[in-house]
């Protein structure tokens, strides 16, 4: 059984949002009102989070990309109360969204504030209608979502694995964020394949997890820079 992870190379990664605008469109997550923005409610599954270094005029600006965790420990699972998060046989951590009722224990229990929540019944333009994913569901009003790892995809190869009678390649099945990511700082796959790539970019002197000692074995993992 796979145990799916991510890696992202901040030494490749430019900040420059690709990766946060295909998972918008893939995902089908709704655009909010520059007044719910002011107020926080911007709605983005993939998020960039963004530190400084130094002190003026010297300072050093970086952006990480942040998807869900996919925690192999994960807190939000042991907290809802009618099981809408889960973490599956994979490692995958996912969401019912018709089972959700909206109470944001997740939200509070997650140390990465990797989930958004439904403020609003979404609406959609008719001009945008014919751009919505058909594999991914419309979320309602009053439930909290979050980064999947684009599982709908990983159906997809699946399903083409299994009428050839193989395994899944390594690289063969990609979330939009890696796909979309112009300098490829994004690495996806199994962890337990020691022949994979990630398994192999985890074993990096570079690598790093972000609040590791709370325990949690989040499974997107990060390079650092080089110097």
């Amino acid at each position: 059984m796979p145990k799916w992870a991510m890696v992202i190379d901040l030494d490749k990664c430019t900040g420059c949002g690709d990766c946060m605008a295909a998972c918008k469109l893939e995902n089908n997550i709704a655009i909010v009102s520059p007044e719910e923005a002011n107020v926080g409610r911007v709605m983005f599954w993939m998020d960039m989070i963004t530190t400084y270094e130094g002190e003026y005029p010297n300072i050093k600006v970086k952006r990480i990309p942040k998807p869900c965790f996919h925690c192999d420990n994960p807190p939000c699972t042991r907290v809802c109360p009618v099981y809408a998060t889960y973490k599956n046989d994979e490692g995958l951590v996912g969401q019912i969204y018709h089972r959700c009722i909206g109470c944001r224990y997740c939200m509070v229990a997650c140390p990465y504030t990797a989930k958004v929540f439904n403020w609003y019944e979404p609406k959609w333009p008719d001009e945008f209608k014919s751009c919505l994913n058909p594999d991914v569901s419309l979320r309602m009003v009053g439930v909290v979502e979050k980064c999947s790892f684009c599982a709908h995809r990983l159906i997809k190869v699946k399903e083409n694995a299994d009428m050839e009678e193989r395994e899944i390649y390594d690289g063969e099945y990609s979330p939009a964020c890696g796909e979309s990511c112009p300098t490829n700082a994004i690495y996806f796959g199994d962890i337990d394949n020691k022949e994979s790539q990630v398994y192999k970019l985890s074993q990096s002197s570079r690598s790093y997890r972000e609040m590791e000692n709370l325990g949690t074995e989040p499974k997107v993992i990060y390079l650092s820079k080089r110097e």
